[in-house]
């Protein structure tokens, strides 16, 4: 079932990806939308599977991976400032507004509180393909822009175990914490010292592909343990990127990791969103999806960007890299189902926020192109023209 599923999977993504950009969008709002067609709230032809779930998770691991291997990390050392301030708009701003809805809305304080916090969570991968389609990854822009997804990704969870001491949860703050600073310490530790060792080491073995295949080695032990840390795996997948991106391996890795990834798994990912949505019994909620997604849209836009223009960006860019931010993907699900489980969110709320998860998710990459583009044509912003090719 699962060999049926990737055929179909995969034909239709990448005819959709390229009708995507055809159309002037980038290929991978093509993916996301065919996904639903193909999922069971329209077609049913592919149905969620713990399988396509695994191959999926594989799928957004190597594409974070991807997108260490590209980062220049003396210009990431540059924008430590940048991500930090666009990292604590996209926080803040989610966090208060979303808080004061939940109380209009007649929540209680925990759960008003929860809410904030949901909307603060942002989920990077699907930005990574749009500015890797956009030839922005590399820029100052693309660097600000993950490095304030990591910065966010480890607040909020760090912020979510504080609430959840309070919900009566054996949840140990100092312990959260703890291993934060344990990962990453750790981490960078590893990926200074051992990761050029054990790559060397391992490239004299006498079998074919040793280079990439201690890659992705170190690729998934770092996702791993950072997800046994309470970090999300790509944040760890994107950390072991970085470290062999100072190699002398890099280009060799990220022609081959690229050939594997984009060829499968990456569209498996993207399209799989998708056909994990479900529509069924929304049309009572509508006025309250549409309420939270302008909402969640509105409140990481404005705080990111405003956090991006205080760091010296122009207007443009300063709205592209908030756009870039609007995602709150496989980061807020899992806060959701946390939620769901200690009765901090409702079964219909909970089925509201997986559709406006979905829905950030689908129009970060429109957003992002429409305000990149308008720096193009700026003549007081300088940017490199955007390279319309499918990935």
């Amino acid at each position: 079932m699962l060999i049926l599923q990737l055929a179909i999977i995969l034909i239709a993504s990448k005819a959709a990806g390229s009708l995507s950009v055809r159309l002037g969008q980038p290929s991978v709002l093509g993916k996301l939308l065919v996904g639903i067609v193909l999922g069971p709230s329209v077609l049913g032809l592919i149905n969620e599977t713990d399988s396509l779930a695994e191959f999926s998770q594989i799928g957004v691991i190597l594409l974070m991976f991807i997108a260490g291997l590209e980062t220049d990390v003396n210009e990431f050392k540059r924008t430590g400032k940048a991500s930090s301030l666009v990292g604590f708009g996209g926080i803040i701003v989610p966090l208060i507004l979303g808080y004061f809805v939940g109380i209009t809305l007649s929540l209680t304080t925990m759960e008003s509180w929860f809410l904030g916090l949901l909307l603060s969570a942002t989920s990077v991968s699907i930005s990574v393909q749009a500015l890797k389609e956009m030839n922005q990854l590399k820029t100052r822009e693309g660097t600000t822009i993950l490095g304030a997804a990591v910065i966010d990704d480890v607040v909020v969870i760090i912020a979510l175990a504080f609430l959840m001491s309070f919900t009566g949860s054996d949840v140990s703050l100092t312990i959260v914490i703890l291993k934060k600073i344990l990962f990453f310490a750790g981490a960078i530790l590893i990926g200074w010292k051992v990761v050029p060792w054990f790559l060397n080491k391992f490239s004299f073995l006498k079998v074919t592909e040793t280079v990439i295949s201690s890659a992705l080695i170190i690729c998934f032990v770092f996702a791993y343990i950072a997800e046994f840390a309470g970090i999300a795996a790509i944040i760890g997948a994107y950390i072991a990127g970085v470290a062999i991106s100072v190699t002398d391996f890099k280009h060799e890795v990220i022609q081959k990791v690229e050939t594997i990834s984009y060829s499968i798994f990456v569209p498996v990912f993207f399209t799989s969103i998708g056909i994990t949505a479900q529509f069924t019994g929304i049309t009572k909620n509508l006025g309250l999806i549409v309420l939270l997604t302008i909402i969640a849209v509105l409140t990481k836009l404005i705080g990111a960007s405003v956090g991006a223009r205080i760091a010296g960006f122009g207007w443009n860019s300063s709205l592209g890299i908030g756009a870039a931010m609007v995602s709150l993907g496989e980061v807020a699900l899992i806060i959701s189902a946390i939620g769901l489980e200690s009765k901090l969110l409702s079964q219909d709320m909970f089925a509201v926020i997986v559709v406006v998860i979905l829905i950030t998710t689908i129009v970060t990459p429109p957003m992002m192109k429409y305000f990149f583009e308008k720096k193009y044509y700026s003549k007081n912003e300088g940017y490199e023209p955007v390279k319309r090719e499918q990935i």
